[in-house]
C-alpha cells in the first residue's frame, strides 16, 4: 500500500474521533496528509464546511480525500457539489475497488457512527492502492459526468 498523493482529511464532530485515530495511523504508515478541519472537537460545526475544503483541495491537487461525518452520506453529498470531486460511501472492499477502478473516485467518505477503526483502515488501504483502470468505457463514462458539471 503506497501513494505519492497527499491525502486531505476532514470531519465534523461526529467523525472527529475516528479522524484523529486515522491521522495517527497515516503517520505510522508514513502517508502524507493534511487535516482541513475541524481541528478541534466542536459540537456545533457543520460537515459541508469540511467537505468543501477537502473536495476543493483534492481537485486542485489531483489527490485523494477522506471525509467523515455521522453517516458519511452528508459529506458525500456536499463533496460531490465540487466540480471534479467524485466522492463515494463504500462499506466493502469490493465497493472500494470498483469505485476506484471503474469510477476513479477521489474522495472516500466514512461514517463516524458505524465505521470501526480497523474497517476504515482496510477501506483506506484499498482506496489508495487501487488504480483507475483507464479502460475506454470508464473514460467515456467519466467524460459524460464531466459534461454534466458544466
Amino acid at each position: 500500500m503506497t501513494t505519492t498523493k497527499k491525502i486531505y482529511l476532514g470531519s465534523d464532530h461526529n467523525g472527529f474521533k475516528l479522524k484523529e485515530k486515522l491521522k495517527r495511523w497515516l503517520e505510522k504508515k508514513a502517508i502524507t496528509y493534511e487535516d482541513k478541519g475541524d481541528l478541534s472537537f466542536d459540537q456545533q460545526d457543520d460537515y459541508p464546511d469540511y467537505a468543501e475544503k477537502v473536495a476543493r483541495a483534492v481537485v486542485r491537487n489531483n489527490s485523494f480525500g477522506i471525509l467523515l461525518c455521522g453517516s458519511a452520506q452528508g459529506v458525500c453529498i456536499a463533496a460531490n457539489k465540487v466540480k471534479g470531486a467524485r466522492a463515494v460511501v463504500p462499506t466493502t472492499l469490493k465497493e472500494v475497488r470498483l469505485s476506484r477502478n471503474d469510477d476513479n473516485a477521489n474522495v472516500l467518505c466514512l461514517s463516524g457512527w458505524f465505521m470501526h477503526f480497523h474497517q476504515a483502515t482496510r477501506l483506506i488501504e484499498k482506496f489508495i492502492s487501487t488504480p483507475f483502470s483507464e479502460k475506454p468505457r470508464h473514460k467515456r463514462r467519466l467524460a459524460k459526468i464531466r459534461r454534466m458539471e458544466r
